[in-house]
């Protein structure tokens, strides 16, 4: 068994990917944990984790697999792979029969996209499912992904593990059954698998108290709105704003220029241009200015 394994961990490590131990039929890595680590050897100068102790080196495959009967995991961001897992239906009873398993999902998502199934180097794992391996695309950082492309559809890239070839879980082996090249990333799995982007945060402006609360929470409220406008409603914003505020001015709550340069602040944190904000704060205060009803009245 240790040399079959051995085997297998060098021919994994010979097409580039790195490997580390796993635990003998078992899926968890066979390392130590920081709480216990010696701080020798790789872990001289901090703990290393298994994906920082994966390698391809030969001399190092051979001293650890040559310790005991370890399952082979291939870390796939080291490795430059992305690893398409499809499942099988777990626990699967009589009442269950028609729950389709990963490689049935995964078939349908393709057909939805216009793409038929990718042909690339293939496993069948220990429980009946499939592992597709993919090159992973420059200038993308995949992560793991559980369940983002389909029910029981899982992915392994950069902080994820796959088991290799020759690897045994509960006396059933991990074995190759497409020895295809192995194939880049669809685009169209890329985009799909691509993280969210994340929201804009909304420029925050800092406005100086001056006035009432009602004044100066007005004030905050406004510019913020301006800051946060999006392109093509900038201006209107900031004129609409503007004209809010006039009022809180006519009524001697806040000074005429502290209420021009917030505003000319939240205007540049939305990319107006300097000139044409101060353009657009004049005319809004002396329009509001000029129309503000009295405060008894408002």
């Amino acid at each position: 068994m240790t040399t079959r394994l051995l085997t297998a961990a060098l021919d994994t490590a010979a097409r580039g990917w790195s490997v580390f131990p796993l635990r003998p039929g078992d899926k968890r890595p066979a390392l130590h944990h920081e709480n216990v680590c010696p701080r020798t050897g790789d872990c001289a100068g901090g703990h290393h984790k298994w994906e920082q102790r994966a390698t391809t080196d030969p001399d190092r495959i051979r001293r650890a697999w040559s310790t005991g009967a370890f399952n082979i995991g291939i870390a796939t961001g080291p490795s430059g792979l992305v690893v398409v897992d499809l499942d099988m239906p777990k626990h699967k009873t009589k009442d269950s029969t028609d729950t389709p398993c990963g490689a049935t999902t995964f078939q349908a998502l393709c057909e939805r996209a216009g793409h038929p199934v990718p042909t690339t180097y293939r496993t069948r794992t220990a429980s009946g499912g499939h592992h597709l391996y993919f090159t992973a695309p420059h200038g993308t950082r995949l992560t793991n992904t559980q369940g983002k492309l389909g029910e029981l559809i899982d992915t392994r890239a950069h902080g994820g593990y796959v088991l290799a070839a020759g690897s045994t879980i509960n006396g059933r082996t991990y074995e190759v059954v497409d020895p295809a090249p192995i194939s880049p990333l669809p685009t169209w799995l890329r985009d799909a698998l691509a993280p969210e982007p994340r929201a804009a945060a909304r420029p925050r402006i800092s406005v100086a108290r001056s006035g009432g609360r009602v004044a100066d929470v007005a004030l905050q409220r406004e510019t913020a709105a301006v800051a946060g406008a999006a392109e093509g409603t900038r201006n209107a914003q900031l004129l609409r704003s503007a004209r809010a505020m006039g009022r809180f001015v006519a009524w001697g709550d806040l000074p005429r220029h502290l209420v021009e340069e917030a505003f000319q602040g939240a205007g540049a944190a939305a990319g107006l241009p300097a000139a044409e904000c101060r353009a657009t704060i004049r005319s809004a205060l002396d329009w509001s200015i000029r129309t503000c009803r009295p405060r008894e009245a408002a």
